[in-house]
């Protein structure tokens, strides 16, 4: 009996001494619960998204709220609202945050905001991620514009000696899908000279989808002994059959043939071949497509020595504009490397001078820069060459200067905003809702936009395309498509907008809305018991129509009374019209 005693008195003291250690491993509710409709949302760069917070007071006492929000790469910090609030205990209310995206901002950059609601004791955060986000489609083929491009191109099939003469031959194709006219090409080289022509070929006319064959004589220059390619550009001219001009330009590459020094009879004499370095932009591209006026982008450039010896010192220059000393002999002189008289009308430098240090590259070697450049705000779309001037030193001290031109595309797609122009109120499922549509033109010029197409899966859409035509700035187009959802849930109503681009290619703009689909409510019976069924009326009997009778005869009033239904509010007075003989 003892034992059990001592056995019941150390169960008691266990378990007094490890209640609290339980107590204080089982979880506990937060005193504000902040939930969000989602935590990452994405839109066009100049747009606001909008998040739904729910804001829960779990604490016994009201809760009086103060919110705030900032952001951590320094995009304007959002909106709330209200940003004021009183919570009862239990209670739960909605909150909206507008969050602004730059206009600057590029494809995919995106920015963290913190939203943060206290009462000086109850303190509670959410974090919201706002992305930046460009819709671009692949473009297809054109319509009614020709297109020139290098098919091929070859010089005799083997390599070319300095000092000889040979046929360039270029296959130009019109890939478009229209005529080209007037075809002009031009050749131009200081390395590789023009023979016959004066380096100008032209072509009267090529037709969509056809290929035609240029032959230019050329004359590999003596300075190229030693080297191992030689370039040349051809600039083409044309226009389509309306008269509108286009101009393409092609960097075409030779393969120059390398000196035999086994040939020589003394094996101790020097050559007197002269190897040069030779620095090609071999690729380029920019970090934004499209780009547009006012479009900050990096342009990666990939540089190549193609020559046989180092190029040492290599300076490169934005914008070109450079040339050797007055007279020609290439020896450096002082004041260093002047790029001011440059093309930066259409791209400029930005956190830099257009003046680029590239250092040294040995032969066959490969170097990288990044450009951060702006896009003219009244850059009209179109294709611009932008030119590359590189000033280096050859091993022997000689200057040297290599131009290259690179061609960018400039686009002015339109910025569209899809929203609802009102309140569409709430959505049942298997009702008929009118959805309030508009589509905004948030740009700063006019846009020609085709049609607009409205879907909706496991939903009856419709009345739900039309054709928008011209926006001007700031100009809106409204659509109220017919929307019938079959289930109740979050569904995405995705809202498609056709159009053309500069360059003639379709393209689409494609957003996304959601909605809440609440369920169908069942019908509620009246509250006074009655079914709100009107009895219908009873045949008038002999005697009452006696009976109103003599009202008549008496002035009394001999009208019938309308039936009422007690079920529902009577709060109009029914006229009531005398009958009878007149007497």
């Amino acid at each position: 009996m003892k034992r059990l005693t001592l056995i019941a008195a150390l169960t008691i003291f266990v378990a007094a001494a490890f209640l609290p250690m339980i107590a204080l491993a089982a979880p506990l509710a937060a005193d504000l619960d902040i939930t969000a409709d989602a935590t990452s949302k994405s839109g066009l760069p100049g747009s606001v998204v909008q998040f739904t917070l729910t804001l829960k007071n779990n604490m016994g006492g009201d809760l009086t709220l103060a919110g705030t929000s900032s952001t951590a790469g320094g995009w304007t910090a959002p909106s709330l609202f209200p940003d004021n609030l009183t919570l009862a205990a239990g209670a739960e209310q909605q909150v909206t945050v507008n969050a602004p995206i730059p206009a600057d901002a590029a494809n995919g950059q995106n920015d963290v905001a913190t939203v943060t609601f206290t009462d000086g004791s109850v303190t509670s955060s959410i974090l919201l991620t706002v992305k930046a986000s460009v819709p671009t489609v692949e473009p297809t083929q054109a319509s009614g514009r020709p297109l020139l491009v290098v098919e091929s191109y070859s010089a005799g099939g083997s390599a070319i000696a300095p000092g000889a003469k040979f046929n360039l031959n270029i296959t130009l194709k019109n890939i478009g899908a229209g005529k080209a006219a007037n075809i002009v090409a031009v050749f131009t080289s200081t390395e590789l000279l023009p023979q016959d022509t004066g380096g100008v070929l032209a072509v009267s006319g090529l037709n969509a989808g056809k290929s035609t064959t240029l032959g230019q004589p050329m004359l590999a220059s003596d300075a190229l002994w030693g080297a191992t390619y030689a370039t040349v550009t051809v600039a083409v001219n044309y226009s389509d059959t309306s008269g509108t001009p286009f101009t393409e330009t092609f960097t075409i590459m030779v393969n120059l043939k390398q000196p035999d020094y086994s040939s020589y009879a003394n094996p101790t004499a020097t050559p007197t071949a002269m190897a040069r370095p030779q620095v090609v932009i071999s690729s380029y591209g920019a970090d934004v497509d499209p780009l547009q006026p006012g479009t900050i982008f990096n342009l990666n450039i990939e540089m190549h020595n193609m020559g046989m010896a180092d190029a040492r010192g290599i300076t490169m220059v934005l914008g070109g504009g450079v040339s050797l000393n007055p007279d020609g002999s290439g020896t450096p002189q002082p004041g260093g490397v002047s790029g001011a008289s440059g093309d930066l009308t259409n791209f400029a430098p930005l956190g830099s001078s257009n003046i680029t240090v590239v250092g040294d590259l040995g032969a066959g070697a490969v170097s990288t820069a990044n450009l951060r450049l702006i896009v003219n705000t009244n850059t009209a779309p179109g294709a611009y060459p932008l030119k590359f001037s590189f000033v280096y030193t050859d091993p022997k001290g000689n200057r040297l200067v290599d131009d290259q031109v690179i061609t960018l595309l400039v686009y002015s797609l339109p910025q569209l905003e899809v929203n609802y122009y009102r309140d569409p109120g709430v959505v049942f499922s298997n009702q008929m809702t009118s959805l309030p549509l508009q589509i905004t033109n948030l740009g700063r010029k006019s846009a020609v936009l085709g049609n607009m197409k409205v879907t909706a899966e496991n939903s009856d859409v419709t009345n739900n395309v039309g054709l928008v035509g011209t926006l001007e700035p700031g100009g809106y187009f409204t659509l109220d498509v017919n929307l019938m959802p079959y289930q109740a849930g979050a569904l995405d109503v995705v809202v498609i907008i056709n159009y053309t681009d500069d360059f003639n290619m379709p393209r689409t703009i494609e957003q996304k809305l959601t909605i809440d689909v609440q369920e169908m409510p069942i019908p509620e019976e009246p509250l006074d018991g009655s079914d709100g069924v009107i009895e219908p009326e009873q045949p008038e009997t002999f005697w009452q129509w006696l009976g109103r009778l003599v009202k008549g005869l008496f002035g009394i009033g001999s009208g019938t009374e309308a039936p009422v239904n007690e079920g529902a509010p009577t709060d109009e007075i029914q006229p009531v019209y005398p009958s009878g003989p007149k007497g």
